[in-house]
């Protein structure tokens, strides 16, 4: 049993399927469930290859499970395509919000795992001949599609790697923005503390207070305040809260 699959790149989504190959000695019986593959061009190829043809369903098994590993590495292009593409967006000069999209992708990686690492040992049985209607001769053509699987698991497994990567990036990066975001909320609430406090000191109603008779005592209160914010207005330039 063979497990089939393509990526849907506009909605980021892994399709699967299952075909069951029944080999006999002179047929070989396919059965589909869900998601399949065209298998014309694997008709094709096996009516432009009669030495291959003359294994019998074993050539047949050879071609479908070629077909099937041909989407593994097309759906593998299309999500390798899509993380470069999320990694762009995570180290860009605007932080948008990745989790979501990373942990999709995330999931629908998996689901190819799930698909092509159980198929590797399979197919390694058929390209040493240690399977039942394959003979040595057909093993030959096995062997490039047993090298396509183990590209595809390592191409898998880098995907995974390289997603939790760029899932930590953008969360410390996050971080980082948020950070620095609260610094400057509270740099700001600093400044407009000074004017309050002074303000909600004169405005009491007491009688007995500094500069309260004073022609210019206003004009020197709001002239304190403007230096006290323009002063912490530098100091958290400096410090680079601002």
């Amino acid at each position: 049993m063979l497990c089939t699959l393509h990526y849907l790149d506009e909605v980021q989504t892994v399709v699967t399927g299952q075909v069951s190959i029944f080999l006999g000695d002179h047929y070989a019986v396919t059965v589909w469930h869900g998601d399949r593959i065209d298998l014309e061009q694997a008709r094709a190829t096996l009516d432009e290859m009669p030495t291959a043809l003359s294994h019998g369903p074993a050539a047949v098994l050879w071609a479908i499970c070629d077909a099937v590993v041909d989407e593994y590495e097309s759906a593998t292009g299309s999500i390798e395509a899509d993380v470069d593409a999320i990694e762009t967006a995570v180290f860009g000069a605007n932080c948008t919000s990745e989790a979501e999209r990373i942990y999709m992708l995330k999931r629908e990686v998996l689901e190819m795992r799930r698909a092509v690492v159980p198929l590797r040992e399979p197919i390694e049985l058929f390209a040493r001949a240690d399977a039942l209607h394959v003979d040595s001769d057909a093993a030959v053509y096995f062997r490039n599609v047993a090298g396509h699987v183990a590209r595809v698991c390592e191409q898998t497994d880098s995907l995974d790697k390289l997603l939790g990567s760029a899932l930590d990036a953008h969360i410390a990066r996050v971080s980082v923005q948020q950070n620095d975001d609260m610094r400057r909320i509270s740099a700001w609430i600093a400044i407009a503390a000074g004017p309050t406090v002074v303000c909600a000191v004169y405005g009491m109603n007491f009688e007995q207070m500094p500069e309260l008779h004073w022609h210019y005592g206003y004009y020197a209160i709001l002239g304190f305040i403007a230096a006290g914010c323009v002063a912490l207005y530098a100091g958290f330039r400096r410090s680079g809260w601002l």
